[in-house]
C-alpha cells in the first residue's frame, strides 16, 4: 500500500479535519451545530447544513469527490487522542476496540468523545474500508517508569489510570524523523528536544529516537504555557481554590479555556495579538510572553539533562514555526551551553537557524500530522496483509 490515497480525520467535540493524502487536499471546519466555518483548498459545495460529525463529514467527502474520484481510498486513518497504557501503536478500529476505547474517556473527557464520535460517523459513512486509529500518545509509550509515575499513591496509578501519557505524538516523531534527514545523521544517534508550540504546547525529549521524557502529563493541562490553558501549576493551588468556594466546573473551564496567554494577557490566546499589543506598550501582553518563553527555555534544560546532552531543538507547530521572537526569546543567553541562533536565518524561517559557531542545531519544520498518520495507517495495513502479528494493544 505504499502509495495508496488515506483519508485522515482529526474529530473534536465541534470540529473536524479531514485530508487526503497524498494528495493532500484538506479541509477544516469548526463551530459544528452552531455558525460553521469552512477553510481549506477545496471550496465549500452549496453551504450545506452541518449541525453534527455526521453531517460535516458527508459535507466534506462531497467536496473532495469533486477533486478525486473517491473509489481511490484504500483506508481511512482517525486521530485518537488517548490510548492510555493499552493502545501503543495503530490499530484497526472494529466495533470493540471502539467499545474498549470508550473506557478511556474518564482519561480525556474534552477531546476522546469527539474521536469516538468522528470515528463512528467514518464507519457509518464509509463501511467498506479499513479505519486504523493513531493515538496521540503512542509514541511516549517508550517513557521509563521514573519518567511517568508521579510520586502519588500507588492506588492512584493502579486504581485510576493516574500517570504521564504525553500527547502531540505524529508530531514529535515525523519532526524529528525530517530534523535527523536534515542534519544527514541518524535519529538513533541524535538527542532531540522537539518543541509543539501553538494552542496547544509540548515538548519531548528524542534520546537516539525514543521519547524519554515529555512535558504533558496525565491530559493536555500540564508542561508549558499554552494558548488558553496554564501548563505546570502547583496543585495546592486547585485546592485553595476549591476550598475558597470555586465549583469543580468553574475551574475545569477556566483552566481549560481562559488560563495561559489569555489569562495572563486578559487579551488574547493567539501570540500574534500579543507581538502586536506588546508593540503597543501592553504590559500583560510583555509578561504572558515573557512566561512563555521563559518556560520553554527552561524546559529545554530540563530535558536536554533527562538525555545527558542535546545535539538538536526543533521548533514546529503554529507558533514554533512562525513566530521569529518566540525562538529567538526562548534561546537568549544560551550561548554558554552550544546554543546559538543566526538573526538572519531566524528571519528566514530556517529550516536551520542556528549561528555557525553553535554546537546544537536548531531546526523550524513544519509538523504534519496527518501524513504520519496515513503513514502509520499504510504500515499496519501492509504488515497485516503480510501476515505480520498485529501491533498497537497490550
Amino acid at each position: 500500500m505504499p502509495d495508496t490515497d488515506v483519508l485522515a480525520i482529526n474529530a473534536g467535540s465541534s470540529s473536524l479535519k479531514v485530508s487526503r493524502r497524498p494528495a493532500g487536499h484538506a479541509i477544516t471546519v469548526e463551530r459544528l451545530g452552531d455558525a460553521p466555518t469552512w477553510r481549506g483548498d477545496v471550496p465549500l459545495p452549496d453551504a450545506p447544513a452541518m449541525p453534527d460529525l455526521e453531517h460535516a463529514l458527508h459535507a466534506c467527502l462531497g467536496a473532495l469527490a469533486d477533486r478525486q474520484d473517491l473509489g481511490t481510498l484504500g483506508a481511512v486513518v482517525h486521530r485518537v487522542v488517548h490510548g492510555g497504557e493499552r493502545y501503543t501503536a495503530p490499530v484497526l478500529l472494529d466495533d470493540a476496540t471502539v467499545a474498549d476505547l470508550e473506557g478511556l474517556v474518564k482519561l480525556a473527557p474534552l477531546h476522546l468523545p469527539g474521536n469516538l464520535a468522528g470515528v463512528r460517523a467514518a464507519r457509518r459513512v464509509l463501511p467498506d474500508l479499513p479505519h486504523v486509529g493513531v493515538f496521540d500518545t503512542a509514541f511516549h509509550a517508550t517513557l521509563p517508569p521514573r519518567a511517568y509515575r508521579y510520586a502519588v499513591p500507588i492506588s492512584w496509578y493502579t486504581d485510576h489510570g493516574v500517570r504521564r501519557y504525553g500527547f502531540h505524538g505524529p508530531s514529535h516523531d515525523g519532526v524529528t524523523r525530517h530534523a535527523a534527514e536534515l542534519l544527514g545523521r541518524r535519529r538513533e544517534e541524535l538527542r532531540i528536544v522537539s518543541l509543539h508550540l501553538g494552542n496547544g504546547c509540548s515538548a519531548a525529549a528524542v534520546d537516539r529516537g525514543r521519547s524519554i521524557d515529555t512535558s504533558m502529563g496525565l491530559t493536555t493541562l500540564d508542561g508549558l504555557v499554552m494558548g488558553s490553558r496554564p501548563g505546570s501549576i502547583d496543585p495546592g493551588v486547585l485546592l485553595h481554590l476549591l476550598r475558597e468556594g470555586m465549583t469543580v466546573t468553574q475551574l475545569d473551564a477556566d483552566l481549560h479555556r481562559a488560563s495561559g496567554l489569555l489569562g495572563l494577557s486578559r487579551r488574547s490566546n493567539d501570540v500574534r495579538d500579543l507581538r502586536a499589543a506588546e508593540g503597543e506598550g501592553d504590559a500583560d501582553a510583555r509578561l504572558a510572553l515573557d512566561v512563555f518563553t521563559y518556560r520553554i527555555r527552561i524546559m529545554i534544560g530540563s530535558l536536554s539533562f533527562a538525555m545527558g546532552g542535546l545535539d538538536a531543538i526543533v521548533f514546529t507547530g503554529g507558533i514554533g514555526q512562525h513566530d521569529v521572537a518566540t525562538r529567538r526569546d526562548a534561546l537568549a543567553g544560551l550561548g554558554d551551553f552550544g546554543i546559538r541562533v543566526d538573526e538572519a536565518r531566524n528571519a528566514a524561517h530556517g529550516p536551520r537557524i542556528d549561528a555557525d559557531d553553535s554546537d546544537v542545531a536548531v531546526l523550524v519544520i513544519a509538523t504534519d500530522e496527518e501524513g504520519m498518520m496515513a503513514e502509520a495507517a499504510r504500515e499496519l495495513l501492509e504488515g497485516r496483509a503480510a501476515g505480520a502479528a498485529a501491533p498497537g494493544v497490550r
